[in-house]
């Protein structure tokens, strides 16, 4: 467990990367409002898919192994934002175009493989089933994107 709690630095580590890739997403009316919401998101995504990730590993037998699934889905997330800030490069410098459109798809992709891989090796879970992380990761940071969003906005 002190390993799990150790890994949450990655996302201390993520936090740069985070506000350059939310910098690039456009201008709010706004700027202190819309860094306050994104901040308030980041934060709460991290921690509320650490917390909401339990009774999942809990319902499939797998609590023992929740630390380091944690701690791993922790690490991953900081090669997961370097991929994602790099392949968004072309937008963040205001190229558009299909090629742009594609790296950034790309790295999503990625994203969600690298998540769904890690699930499964650090939980030992069939594909179908690390499936759930995945989406609950995605569906959280969804909801908390569009609430920084609508918060920012006003």
């Amino acid at each position: 467990m002190q390993d799990a709690r150790a890994s949450f630095i990655a996302a201390a580590l993520c936090l740069p990367i985070f506000l350059l890739l939310r910098a690039g997403a456009g201008s709010a009316a706004d700027p202190g409002r819309a860094l306050a919401a994104d901040l308030i998101a980041f934060v709460c995504s991290w921690a509320g898919f650490a917390l909401a990730s339990i009774p999942i590993a809990e319902a499939m037998g797998r609590r023992a192994l929740w630390p380091r699934f944690i701690a791993a889905w922790n690490w991953v997330n900081l090669v997961q934002y370097s991929v994602m800030a790099l392949l968004s490069l072309p937008d963040l410098l205001g190229l558009t175009g299909i090629i742009a459109g594609a790296m950034a798809l790309s790295g999503l992709g990625y994203a969600l493989w690298l998540q769904w891989f890690t699930t499964r090796v650090a939980l030992g879970l069939p594909g179908p089933k690390a499936v759930a992380f995945v989406a609950l990761d995605l569906g959280l940071s969804v909801f908390l994107s569009g609430l920084a969003a609508t918060m920012a906005a006003g």
